[in-house]
C-alpha cells in the first residue's frame, strides 16, 4: 500500500480534480458538497446497493451508467434524498444538470450520490449554491473525502500501484461509512480512480472481483443501506493499451490494485464502527469453496452476541462456533479448528482447555483475530467488523430521523 499524498487519494492518478464546498446541507457546519472530474471523459462501473429500498439518486445514476462512460461525480452529505419519491429523482436530475453546466459535459455523464438523513427533501438553493462555489483541483482530492463523511470520525483514503503492458497506472479512492454496514453488492458510498486505460468490461469485471473480496466483506451493525454505491472511473491519463477482458494479465494485475485499495477502506470503515473499540478480523481457511469460506466468515463478523462479548473482553470463543454454524455450510463440526490471535481454543469437536485468562489477552489490544479452519478444502476468506457498545445504542438512539 502506497502512502496517499497530500492532495488526496481519488486525485492521485493523472487526470483527475476534486473539490468540495460548506453548503449548509449539514447543521454542523463541516463541508456537505464534493465534486470529482475526470479532465477526459472515462470508462465507468459502479455496484449499487441491494436493498429494495433505494434513494434516486441511485435510480438515476443506473440510466446514466447505460454507456459505461463518466465525466464527473457530484455528492452531498448530510441528506440521503432517499424516501423522497419523484421530487427526489427530479432534484438528483437537477443535481446532475447543474454538475454538468458547471463541467461543461452532458447530464448523462454525471454520478449523483447523497448520504445522510432519510425522508427529507433536498435544499436545492443551498446546493445549487454549493455546486457553484466549489473549484475543483489536482489538490482537492482529502477536500472531497472530508466532506463526504457523516458519522464518520476520520476520512479513509488509500492508493496503490500497479504496472501493466509496460506502463506504470495508480488506484486511488476514498470512502465513508461508520453505521448502517452491512454490503451486499457494493457499500456506504466509495469512488475509486485510476490513470490506467480500461475497457468497460474489464473494469466491470474487476469491480465486481475486488469488492466481493473487500468491501462486501465488512460489517458493522447488519444493516444495508438505501445507497449503497461503489463508482469506478478509468481515463486512460497515463496511456498505454487498453487493458480489455481478454488481457488476463493486465486485468488481473489492475483487479489486485483495486482488491488492496477496497480492503484497506473496508478495515478503516470497520476500526470506525459507531461506538467501536476494536477492529475484528475473521478469517476462514479449509473451505470446500470460496463461497463457503465467504459465508461463515460474514456469519461470524456480524453476529451481535460475539461483538458484544468482545466489547468488555470476553474471549466467548463459543459464540464464533454458534455464528459459524448458522451460516448455511455443511461442515463437520469434527473437522474444526478455532484460533483467537495464535491461542488454538478448539479442536477435534472439542476446547483445548485453554484458561479463559489466558484467551482475555488474545483480545486485549485494539485488534481481534479469528481464524476458524473448516477442514473442508483450501479456500479461504477474510471479514472485517467492530464491536458492539454501549456508545452504539445511545449514538442510534439519539441520531436524528
Amino acid at each position: 500500500m502506497s502512502s496517499v499524498p497530500d492532495g488526496g487519494a481519488i486525485t492521485a492518478p493523472q487526470g483527475y480534480r476534486a473539490g468540495a464546498t460548506t453548503a449548509g446541507i449539514k447543521e454542523s457546519g463541516r463541508p456537505d458538497l464534493a465534486l470529482l472530474v475526470s479532465d477526459e471523459t472515462a470508462s465507468a462501473a459502479a455496484l449499487f446497493t441491494s436493498n429494495v429500498v433505494k434513494a434516486p439518486p441511485l435510480v438515476l445514476d443506473r440510466e446514466h451508467m447505460t454507456d459505461h462512460r463518466l465525466r464527473a461525480v457530484v455528492v452531498n452529505s448530510g441528506n440521503a434524498n432517499a424516501a423522497t419519491g419523484a421530487r427526489g429523482l427530479a432534484d438528483a436530475r437537477q443535481m446532475a444538470a447543474m454538475t454538468a453546466a458547471r463541467v461543461g459535459c452532458g447530464e448523462t455523464d454525471v454520478f449523483v450520490l447523497s448520504t445522510g438523513i432519510i425522508g427529507h427533501y433536498m435544499p436545492m438553493e443551498q446546493v445549487a449554491a454549493g455546486i457553484g462555489k466549489v473549484e475543483p483541483s489536482r489538490g482537492g482530492g482529502g477536500d472531497f473525502a472530508r466532506a463526504i463523511m457523516t458519522t464518520d470520525t476520520f476520512v479513509k483514503e488509500a492508493i496503490e500501484r500497479f504496472e501493466a503492458n509496460g506502463v506504470s497506472y495508480v488506484v486511488g479512492g476514498c470512502a465513508k461509512g461508520a453505521g448502517m454496514i452491512h454490503p451486499d453488492m457494493a457499500t456506504m458510498l466509495a469512488f475509486l480512480t485510476t490513470d490506467a486505460p480500461v475497457t468497460a468490461e474489464a473494469l466491470d469485471q474487476q469491480l465486481r472481483y475486488a469488492v466481493d473480496r473487500s468491501l462486501n466483506m465488512v460489517t458493522v451493525d447488519g444493516d444495508t443501506s438505501t445507497n449503497d454505491t461503489v463508482v469506478l472511473l478509468a481515463n486512460g491519463a497515463a496511456g498505454g493499451r487498453a487493458i480489455d477482458a481478454g488481457d488476463t494479465r493486465a486485468a488481473g494485475a489492475l483487479g489486485e490494485a483495486l482488491r488492496g485499495v477496497c480492503t484497506e477502506l473496508a478495515t478503516a470503515i470497520a476500526r470506525d464502527g459507531e461506538g467501536a473499540t476494536r477492529l475484528i478480523e475473521v478469517t476462514v481457511t479449509g473451505g470446500a469453496s470460496w463461497d463457503e469460506a465467504r459465508r461463515v466468515a460474514r456469519s461470524v463478523v456480524r453476529s451481535p452476541l460475539l461483538k458484544a462479548a468482545l466489547s468488555k473482553g470476553d474471549p466467548n470463543w463459543g459464540r464464533v462456533l454458534m455464528a459459524a454454524g448458522n451460516a448455511g455450510v455443511p461442515f463437520d463440526p469434527g473437522g474444526l479448528r478455532l484460533w483467537i490471535g495464535e491461542t488454538l481454543l478448539f479442536a477435534k469437536d472439542t476446547t483445548t482447555g485453554v484458561p479463559e485468562s489466558e484467551a482475555a489477552k488474545a483480545i486485549s489490544g485494539d485488534t481481534v483475530r479469528i481464524r476458524l479452519d473448516l477442514g473442508r478444502g483450501g479456500e479461504s476468506a477474510v471479514a472485517w467488523g467492530c464491536d458492539l457498545t454501549e456508545e452504539y445504542v445511545r449514538f442510534n438512539a439519539d441520531y436524528v430521523t
